[in-house]
């Protein structure tokens, strides 16, 4: 991929506006993975045209699912059933997309043909044992590079139903287990130490497959059938995330984000933004496929350090860069714990924005699972985003009141996500363009 790097510069105007972000890519991935294995004809809605989500759609063609896209955001799934997936012998390449590779991990194992999964440079440093080894004790059988990918996944390995009491928190362990336990004899159920996301389970819900389940707690059992739905996937708050940060903290703003996704797994920076003081209200609340959805309205909103309660933490690990911003720039200190789980996403998430924050002139410390910050003002400087997507477009938030221009090494992977964020962002009020 071609080295891109941004320059985001502060503008001294308010951010105005109401904004659409792309569609929430957890839901995105999930929801073709269901269609190509379900019975009938599925269509999706507001799909994120990302390249992780285009990757998995790829591997799903390839394994004999047809798709069909009338429109950019849609996709029309004709579903081969439960045991229609063909394999290949050529490798299926997940890209950037780790949700992508734990997830088909999970579906792969209860196949009867071999698949093996590779990514990029970035996704081949990623651990897989955490959700390798838990589908071993389910009979899979997946060979690894040390714990890394490529994942080499044999077929016909009959898979048996089995509690598993994750150690970590992780919605893509959990959703890789269920996914094995439609192919599995007998009753598969996750247990987790803290609630997570639940897109899995609601959707199987939706789907027609019996499951019962509560925060913290899945469990159903193989042998049902998977049925045809529409799908309407909801605005990704991870991505609504950066506008939300930059409406409260550049002075003047009024941001309204339409048709966010609100799963009450997925809404700790707005907890954790309102315990700063930030000022959003949630309009136009509904109910989509399963999903909470609501417009988002942001106001500018004078932000205190605050120390973030844990209980909260897993439901904002993808938000965490934007946080970091908000604590930065906020009156006095921000302790953040409980967050270790940002080491190994496409970054190590702690030290990119601390080393960048400090590059700014941010008093942090590092922690090993989080990091105390130092508010009140972001200097100018270089940054670099280690090719991760969330800090790249965390630091293109900075530079909105920073007192010197930012400029934001190695962005290209930002189109995993968020495709068009530039084009956006500008639209809104930012200053933000390549360098030359």
């Amino acid at each position: 991929m071609t080295r891109l790097d941004w320059i985001s510069e502060p503008t001294g105007t308010e951010l105005l506006g109401e904004v659409v972000v792309p569609g929430d890519k957890s839901v995105s991935h999930r929801a073709l993975m269901f269609g190509a294995i379900a019975e009938g004809v599925s269509h999706i809605r507001g799909f994120l045209e990302g390249e992780d989500t285009r990757a998995t759609a790829a591997i799903l063609g390839r394994l004999g699912v047809r798709f069909e896209t009338p429109a950019p955001g849609e996709r029309i799934v004709h579903g081969v059933g439960l045991h229609g997936l063909r394999g290949t012998s050529e490798p299926l390449d997940c890209g950037n997309a780790g949700t992508g590779m734990r997830l088909l991990a999970g579906l792969l194992a209860g196949q009867a043909f071999d698949s093996v999964l590779v990514g990029d440079e970035s996704l081949s440093r990623r651990p897989m044992r955490r959700v390798t080894d838990p589908l071993t004790t389910m009979g899979a059988s997946i060979d690894t590079h040390d714990g890394r990918p490529p994942l080499r996944i044999h077929g016909g390995a009959p898979l048996r139903g089995v509690t598993y009491r994750s150690p970590v928190a992780s919605a893509q362990v959990k959703s890789a287990l269920l996914l094995a336990g439609l192919y599995a004899d007998g009753a598969t159920e996750v247990i987790e130490p803290h609630p997570t996301r639940d897109y899995t389970e609601s959707m199987l819900k939706a789907f027609g497959w019996p499951i019962d389940y509560a925060p913290g707690h899945a469990r159903l059992e193989g042998g049902h059938t998977l049925r045809a739905v529409d799908v309407e996937v909801p605005a990704d708050i991870s991505s609504a995330a950066f506008f939300i940060v930059a409406a409260c903290i550049v002075p003047g703003s009024l941001l309204r984000l339409k048709g966010v996704g609100l799963n009450p797994r997925r809404t700790g920076l707005l907890a954790a933004l309102e315990l700063m003081g930030a000022n959003i209200t949630v309009e136009n609340e509904r109910t989509s496929g399963g999903e909470a959805i609501g417009d988002l309205v942001v106001r500018h909103a004078r932000l205190r350090g605050v120390a973030l309660p844990l209980d909260i933490v897993p439901d904002m690990i993808d938000e965490f860069p934007a946080l970091f911003v908000a604590a930065a720039i906020a009156d006095g200190m921000t302790t953040i714990r409980g967050a270790a789980e940002l080491r190994v996403k496409e970054s190590d998430r702690i030290a990119a924005m601390a080393n960048g924050l400090k590059a700014c002139g941010v008093l942090i410390d590092e922690l090993p699972d989080g990091a105390i910050i130092r508010g009140g003002r972001i200097g100018g400087g270089f940054v670099d985003s280690h090719g991760d997507h969330r800090i790249a477009m965390s630091f293109a938030v900075a530079g909105l009141v920073a007192s010197a221009p930012i400029t934001i090494g190695d962005c290209a992977n930002v189109a995993t996500s968020f495709p068009g964020f530039m084009e956006l962002a500008n639209l809104t009020g930012f200053d933000l363009h390549p360098a030359p």
